[in-house]
């Protein structure tokens, strides 16, 4: 066993990520001491190669089999490549398993600090009173235990300082927020947007992301350079490595332990408190332990929950702090395997190889099982859609020599949008232990028990019809649309396995992300989720962080944790 550290700190935070980042600028900034633990290694803007041409690189990023042969799972994530690949967990590494017959593509593991946040999609939608009382609505799963109005002040307080373009809608069901000026629709988007709204009655509009479009915090606007997921040396997306870590080290409160891969949480079994973090050094492979006065999970939803589980104790034998018995169980991650594409007017657009990418194009609302609407009969929930348009060269023009020239320099413009969908929470969709596998840390591993259900499916072929109903209303020619299973291509957006609650007897946490059962133990990624709307959930997770954190300083001040 590794010899007792006599580091001491406030708070110890798992994962440097989206909720991560925040929880150490939140406490650090407030005066406690903070030690952040991260599993991969430090970031920095030489990192970054959204500017490298390809043909600077070694395999002119086309030989992705040399990937797969580490990576075969992360190289399905259209963002792991040559450039990045480094950034990403070694699959052989640090395997998963999963039954024979449900598989999962456990995508995005980052082993960079930022996380996620470093190759995000950056969609940031705010979720809705409705979103957060939908058991009330239809019946299904059960209420958030907080409402719209107890995070609000919190989503204007994390988008003032992410920077999120977008524009004002007015719709109930996706409150508008603090936007900085949207970026433009293009023609063809532009031509979606109206005839969607005038023959459906369906709301298209520019995609609330989070890229700056006006400078903010020493942070630039963004300059339309495209390969966001390399990185951005103007700082223009969000990236928590070079905003709110950096803002927590700044105040000499935080302490960064890089390569640090958690086992377990330590336990004071006398006092039912967490006391510390057992983890393995990454480099050395030797474990170590420190100790804090409170423990901050942020790590992902499936790590979070792979380290409660793998520390059980005699008095929580299936998990820590699971007198519940929950503990990952409601394993949600949306679907976005149904959709469609078509061709529109060039409207004198020229297709360049070498010419201005936006960030993102344009995000769909939500129409099913709407407030004060009929309930959809097909299915419960909804799902939204993202997309974008393009105009590229004809590369598929017939003839040869000047007449292959000239086709070819006909513009293509086609509009892609895919859909997002609520997944029901399911007792049957868990993570577990799976006591015969560990990775090279010796750290057991997850299995991952994840399918869709009747819901899903209905929603999946509904997203293919929808996409090619309103692609046909906009005029759109050559229209195609997909609608397949999701196994074993789920979307990113893992959530619910450590559920919060009102009742200890059905969650794990309570409304501030602390556990039930151990109140120095808190859990602020989206483990905690009690449903999953459609919408993204990143500007959620960070809202719910900030406010968990303010909870649990006014806490340690009555000395009640």
């Amino acid at each position: 066993m590794p010899q007792r550290k006599t580091h001491s700190y406030d708070a110890i935070v798992v994962g440097s990520g989206a909720s991560g980042g925040w929880a150490c600028k939140r406490l650090a900034e407030a005066g406690l001491k903070v030690a952040l633990l991260e599993a991969g290694r430090p970031q920095s803007d030489k990192n970054f190669t959204e500017h490298k041409p390809e043909f600077e690189l070694k395999y002119r990023n086309k030989a992705p089999e040399l990937i797969r042969k580490t990576r075969p799972i992360q190289v399905k994530f259209g963002v792991c490549n040559e450039y990045t690949y480094n950034w990403f967990v070694n699959d052989i590494e640090e395997p998963y398993t999963t039954p024979a017959d449900k598989p999962f593509d456990w995508m995005g593991r980052l082993r960079m600090t930022g996380g996620r946040t470093n190759v995000w999609g950056r969609v940031s939608l705010r979720f809705s009173g409705w979103d957060f009382k939908a058991a009330s609505q239809d019946g299904y799963g059960e209420n958030w235990p907080l409402g719209y109005k107890d995070i609000e002040p919190y989503y204007d307080l994390v988008e003032k300082y992410v920077g999120i373009t977008g524009s004002a809608e007015g719709l109930e069901h996706l409150p508008d927020g603090q936007f900085q000026p949207p970026v433009p629709l293009t023609c063809q988007e532009t031509l979606l947007r109206n005839r969607v709204k005038e023959k459906l009655g369906r709301t298209v509009m520019p995609a609330r992301s989070a890229n700056l479009t006006k400078p903010i915090n020493g942070r630039g606007p963004c300059h339309f350079c495209g390969p966001c997921d390399r990185g951005c040396i103007t700082h223009s997306y969000f990236n928590s490595a070079f905003t709110t870590v950096a803002d927590a080290l700044a105040t000499g409160n935080c302490t960064l332990i890089s390569n640090a891969m958690v086992y377990k949480v330590l336990m004071d079994s006398d006092r039912n408190r967490a006391s510390g973090i057992l983890y393995i050094d990454r480099n050395t492979r030797q474990p170590r332990e420190i100790r804090a006065r409170t423990v901050i999970l942020c790590a992902q939803a499936q790590e979070s929950v792979r380290i409660l589980l793998n520390s059980a104790t005699p008095r929580y034998s299936n998990g820590l702090a699971n007198s519940s018995g929950v503990l990952g169980h409601y394993l949600m991650a949306h679907i976005r395997s149904g959709g469609g594409s078509g061709e529109f007017p060039a409207f004198g657009a020229k297709p360049s190889l070498g010419g201005p990418v936006k960030p993102l194009g344009i995000y769909i609302a939500r129409f099913r099982n709407l407030p004060n609407k009929p309930a959809y009969e097909k299915f419960l929930r909804g799902f939204g859609y993202e997309g974008e348009s393009s105009t590229e060269f004809n590369w598929g023009a017939p003839g040869f020599g000047d007449a292959y020239k000239k086709a070819l320099l006909e513009p293509r413009s086609r509009i892609h949008i895919t859909g997002f969908g609520e997944v029901l929470p399911r007792w049957d969709n868990f993570v577990e232990i799976d006591p015969s596998v560990k990775d090279v840390y010796g750290i057991p591993v997850l299995k991952i028990h994840m399918s869709d259900g009747e819901n899903e499916r209905a929603m999946i072929q509904d997203m293919g019809d929808s996409a090619g109903e309103m692609l046909e209303a906009s005029g759109a020619k050559n229209i195609h649309t997909y609608a397949h299973p999701s196994a074993p291509r789920w979307a990113l957006h893992e959530a619910g396995i450590a559920r919060m609650g009102a009742d200890p007897k059905k969650s794990v946490l309570n409304q501030f992300q602390q556990a039930h059962d151990i109140k120095n133990l808190f859990v602020m990624d989206a483990s905690g989720f009690a449903s999953n709307p459609c919408q993204n959930p990143t500007l959620t997770i960070m809202a719910l962080c900030v406010r968990s954190c303010d909870y649990l300083m006014s806490e340690l001040k009555r000395d009640a944790i």
